[in-house]
């Protein structure tokens, strides 16, 4: 008995064991912890492929790819400059700070892929096509009107739609290769009050389209938000796509929404969705779906799991983000895909080849303060937590020059070098408030220095702290922390930003050595 007793007790904790193993090997929500807001995903085949929004950051659209919906590398954007005018390239007081592209709709059709946005900033938009996801080229279209949040949609009789707008929702037909309004076509509106599932009680109108066909019958996923709820998915359905349409409430549950359906191979369905999520921005979820009387069913008993029955996520360095080390083949003046430029950059004033192995910003105007910076170099951050670090070479600064590593948004804050009457300081500048206020500084004798930001975002902390280092080992805090914070005038979540732009004379350059992340903080001496 007692041996039997033994044997027991010996396999209850082996049994756990297997079950914990078994839960860590699958994936969890949310499946990507980074800023990739308004998804539009397709499948090739056994491969899936995600655009984004990165509205004012150039190249723009990312595109992503995947062959089991949670491991996610970027391959591509789907334009260098979305256009040449003063608010994308920062220039003459303007920018296009929370504006840009917005959500794009990705479709396959065909043997070619289309990547649909629109851009307030220039009141158009834009059809981007190519045979080669991954490697192009493009060949873009473009025309007016901008057509909001819409979902571009090739028919089976051949026809091309965009289904767009807020609340009221309307149908324009394009012409069959989709690069323009079909000529002598009127819009009509076909679902008066896309709102009306979620109760009268609106705040936001429902937006957000992305329209779908599934066994002969048409699906439309919109967001809405009612006053003092949530987030919430709506999803009409329809016989015909001029309708009539009837809608559902198909998911309320930690405002996780706005996105599509895709299907596996084996015949498994999901939703791809997102979560506003504080300062490191809108993070994707993927939520299982069962179908029931036409309808899609999201959820598990109207939830969002916190497991997938989806392999598990093995992190987002390198595919999403990365490190660089600046060593680049000679003559290629390009840089890793997870770098986006804030604004257009001007490709006169960068380079990773004039010193090999270090990525060089040379300043080209005088600028009042790093908002207007031009040639900021960005990726995201990601969560929970989040370190960059980086090597500057200053001895080529400027007087009046500023440079360094900036945690990036409009609430911002920088560590880095200031030149400033013939001496270099080391200072940690808080963009909280609306004058930027130095917090601290001190004097910098060497030409080398390092630089540190950390990133803390978990249980929505949104904590920035900054460091430098004189030997790339011993760290010192400078300054003060700094609270991150999600606003709409940036419209996305915090990223690692480095920067050089003069105040008094332009022409002063720097040289970074590298740029490192990790998905953990390191404890500092």
């Amino acid at each position: 008995m007692k041996r039997r007793l033994f044997r027991y007790g010996f396999l209850v904790p082996a049994f756990l064991f297997l079950v914990s193993q078994a839960q860590a090997q699958k994936a969890t929500n949310p499946v990507i912890y980074a800023d990739v807001p308004d998804m539009s995903m397709v499948r090739v085949g056994d491969t899936y492929y995600m655009s984004s929004t990165t509205m004012h950051l150039s190249p723009g659209v990312p595109i992503m790819k995947s062959k089991d919906l949670v491991n996610w590398k970027l391959v591509n954007y789907a334009y260098d400059t979305l256009a040449n005018v003063d608010a994308l390239n920062l220039e003459n007081g303007k920018s296009a700070y929370g504006k840009g592209s917005w959500a794009s709709s990705l479709r396959y059709h065909k043997g070619t892929f289309y990547v649909s946005t629109f851009a307030q900033t220039t009141g158009k938009t834009y059809i981007y096509s190519t045979k080669n996801i991954e490697r192009g080229p493009w060949k873009v279209s473009s025309f007016k009107p901008s057509f909001h949040d819409h979902s571009l949609f090739f028919d089976d009789d051949g026809r091309v739609y965009l289904v767009y707008g807020g609340g009221r929702l309307r149908l324009v037909e394009l012409t069959a290769d989709a690069s323009g309004v079909k000529p002598g076509t009127t819009e009509q509106v076909i679902i008066e009050n896309a709102s009306a599932p979620s109760g009268a009680n609106v705040g936001l109108p429902a937006e957000g389209s992305q329209l779908f066909k599934v066994a002969g019958k048409y699906y439309l996923f919109n967001i809405t938000w009612p006053r003092g709820g949530m987030r919430t998915v709506v999803i009409h359905r329809a016989d015909k796509i001029t309708g009539p349409w009837e809608g559902r409430v198909a998911l309320q549950d930690l405002g996780v929404a706005q996105g599509g359906l895709i299907n596996t191979p084996k015949g498994e369905w999901f939703a791809y969705l997102f979560r506003d999520y504080g300062a490191v921005g809108r993070i994707p979820y993927l939520v299982p779906v069962k179908w029931k009387d036409n309808w899609p069913v999201l959820g598990v008993d109207g939830k969002v799991p916190g497991t997938l029955d989806l392999p598990a996520s093995k992190g987002l360095i390198p595919g999403i983000v990365a490190s660089d080390e600046f060593y680049y083949k000679k003559g290629r003046q390009a840089l890793s895909l997870v770098w986006q430029w804030n604004h257009n950059p001007d490709n006169s004033l960068w380079s990773v080849t004039d010193r090999k192995g270090f990525l060089r910003l040379t300043t080209g105007r005088v600028d009042t303060s790093i908002y207007f910076a031009r040639n900021m170099l960005t990726q995201r951050t990601v969560g929970p937590v989040c370190s960059g670090t980086t090597a500057i070479d200053v001895e080529n600064m400027k007087d009046g020059d500023c440079a360094g590593l900036t945690l990036w948004s409009k609430q911002y804050g920088w560590v880095g070098v200031k030149a400033e009457g013939g001496a270099k300081y080391i200072v940690m500048v808080s963009g909280e408030k609306a004058a930027p206020e130095e917090v601290e500084r001190v004097p910098l004798t060497q030409k080398k220095l390092y630089l540190k930001a950390d990133a803390d975002f978990t249980n929505r902390s949104d904590k920035g702290r900054f460091y430098y280092s004189l030997d790339g080992k011993t760290w010192t805090p400078l300054g003060a922390p700094i609270q991150m914070v999600y606003t709409l005038a940036h419209f996305m979540g915090y990223r690692f930003g480095l920067f050089n732009y003069a105040t008094k004379e332009a022409g002063g350059y720097v040289d970074f050595d590298y740029f490192r992340i990790a998905d953990k903080i390191s404890p500092t001496k």
